[in-house]
């Protein structure tokens, strides 16, 4: 149940603080207490593989601190991630403060996550996250770089408790949201380790040359791209999605808020505020939420996983703009469902179409798994899409890679075979 929520992949949880820039690492932090809700599974790969960025890691870091996030004067910049990666944080570090910002570094791993659920007692799932609230009032920027090493770190934890702690995490969603904090996240379903490159049929090396190339990349052609591609999607009414393996969806989206994910926090993304200042690296999307009430069909993923476990034939039938039927086989099926039922009101309504637009990032043909960004790539989700520019806050839901699709906006062919004709 990979899904792109601003209430786990913003909220600052299960980070231990580990340099303040400018002063003295500081003594005793407290700790948050809850962790962002995981799809991963028991037992903690201490030996996963480790691929570093690109050797050229100051470039790296100067083009995301000033490209990406737009780091000015005086900002106060939270920088997450694993220790794999402490020397990009480092780097991403010296460049906030090199503009006179103020950044504030943060580790967490996969081993920290898994004790914050079992060493820590169930009656504080549901407490309310004081320092990542008091956080989201705070900072100004969030760097984020993927930490996570195990495909299925919590397949034994509770989808109950689970879902607790993402409930109790969604009004520091909402309040970054409010306060316009601007979000660099570099992972995207794309970081590099051993399990994902299976999933995607890579090497790793092969799979980290196409992460790091995508991530480091001058974002300005993908820029120019995401404006040509809103302004078709912005302009359209009924979309429909049919795919070979069975999906056949339609849904509405005239008068909805179009947003781009290009790699650049753009001027005009930080007038607009809310969805528009956060980005996923590597980047290419253009999204936006459904008209409620206006999706209905069927869509069908054919292959996924879930804590390590896979789902076969997943098929998700919509009404009225509400999933009210899902159905699919494997080992996975069950947990997935079980976690989607766990979760709060709100999380059967479809949510959003998002449309991949970056020619750069291909997908090996023996890949098991979508990713978002791949130019062609479709994905639908129900439940959260205050990302996609939606209105549904809820810490839950479900999405759908669907590559090989034929998507129509109003009779035009935008996407023809997963080759979008934009």
């Amino acid at each position: 149940m990979d899904r792109k929520l601003v209430t786990t992949i913003c909220v600052v949880t299960s980070l231990v603080v580990v340099l303040v820039a400018c002063g003295p690492a500081p003594t005793n932090t407290p700790t948050s207490t809850n962790t962002a809700v995981s799809t991963t599974n028991t037992s903690i790969n201490t030996e996963a593989s480790r691929r570093t960025p690109p050797a050229d890691l100051e470039t790296l870091a100067q083009r995301l601190v000033n490209q990406s996030a737009g780091v000015k004067e005086n900002d106060i910049v939270l920088i997450s991630g694993g220790a794999r990666d402490m020397e990009l944080l480092e780097d991403i570090a010296v460049q906030v403060r090199k503009l006179g910002a103020h950044p504030l570094v943060t580790l967490s791993s996969d081993q920290m996550a898994k004790r914050l659920y079992t060493d820590v007692p169930e009656k504080y799932d549901s407490q309310a996250p004081a320092l990542d609230l008091k956080l989201a009032d705070t900072v100004n920027v969030l760097i984020g770089v993927d930490s996570n090493e195990a495909e299925g770190l919590f397949a034994d934890a509770d989808p109950k408790r689970l879902a607790a702690r993402g409930k109790a995490s969604e009004p520091v969603g909402a309040r970054l949201m409010r306060n316009n904090v601007r979000l660099v996240n570099v992972g995207n379903n794309l970081y590099p380790t051993e399990w994902r490159a299976r999933r995607y049929g890579m090497s790793l090396d092969e799979l980290s040359n196409t992460f790091w190339g995508g991530v480091n990349v001058d974002y300005s052609s993908l820029q120019e791209k995401g404006k040509q591609v809103r302004a078709v999607i912005a302009a359209g009414n009924e979309v429909h999605v049919t795919n070979p393996s069975g999906t056949d969806l339609k849904l509405r989206i005239q008068g909805r808020p179009v947003v781009v994910s290009d790699g650049i926090i753009s001027p005009e993304d930080m007038q607009k505020g809310g969805p528009n200042v956060s980005i996923y690296l590597p980047a290419g999307e253009v999204a936006c939420s459904a008209v409620p009430g206006t999706a209905s069909g069927k869509v069908v993923v054919p292959i996924d996983y879930y804590q390590d476990k896979e789902i076969q034939n997943l098929t998700l039938t919509f009404e009225g703009g509400k999933l009210i039927s899902m159905t699919g086989n494997g080992p996975g099926f069950e947990p997935y469902k079980a976690a989607y039922e766990a979760t709060g009101a709100g999380k059967e309504l479809f949510g959003y179409i998002d449309f991949g637009i970056n020619p750069h990032i291909r997908l090996a043909p023996g890949s098991r798994l979508g990713n978002w960004v791949p130019a062609g790539m479709v994905t639908v989700g129900t439940g959260n899409d205050v990302w996609a520019g939606g209105d549904n806050n809820v810490a839950g839901g479900v999405n759908a890679f669907l590559p090989g699709c034929t998507v129509t906006l109003d009779g035009r062919t935008v996407v023809e075979n997963g080759q979008l004709k934009i």
